[in-house]
């Protein structure tokens, strides 16, 4: 048995078209999930092509195709440029392995200072509880809040 749907007026389905683009849209704005926006721009052209003697199950297959093609071969491009950091990553943590200049003693029983490359002074700790001179290039080990734990460069 064929569905034949010619009760919706050919008039009608750009207008529904449409109604799919924004709904579509909605519901991308909603969950930001980067899925249902490639349907919205799928029907885009199918605004336009519902204007010909295009049937509506042509339409379906062609709206259906097109976000189907979109969805794979751009949505990874799409989500790598778009690619936020990590849980818990900071620009903190980039400090990790960078080399720091002691500019005030570090010993076991209190925290010295540290410069960073980018000219910021840091509370800094001992990795190993050792003593640490002003002057001395430390590599840094570990964040924790605004202390870094360095430990002597070798």
């Amino acid at each position: 048995m064929q569905l034949e749907l010619d009760f919706i007026l050919p008039a009608a389905m750009p207008w529904i078209w449409v109604a799919v683009i924004i709904v579509c849209a909605i519901i991308e704005a909603s969950t930001l999930s980067l899925t249902t926006i490639w349907a919205a721009i799928a029907a885009v052209p199918l605004v336009f092509l519902s204007r010909s003697v295009l049937s509506l199950k042509w339409q379906l297959l062609i709206f259906a195709s097109l976000t189907l093609v979109l969805l794979i071969s751009t949505r990874p491009l799409a989500l790598k440029y778009l690619k936020k950091k990590k849980d818990g990553e900071t620009r903190l943590n980039s400090l990790e392995g960078q080399e720091v200049t002691v500019t005030k003693n570090i010993s076991p029983s209190s925290k010295g200072e540290v410069k960073a490359q980018n000219g910021v002074t840091w509370n800094a700790k001992s990795s190993d509880e050792s003593e640490i001179p002003a002057g001395s290039v430390c590599i840094v080990t570990k964040v924790e809040g605004n202390t870094l734990t360095v430990e002597l460069k070798k």
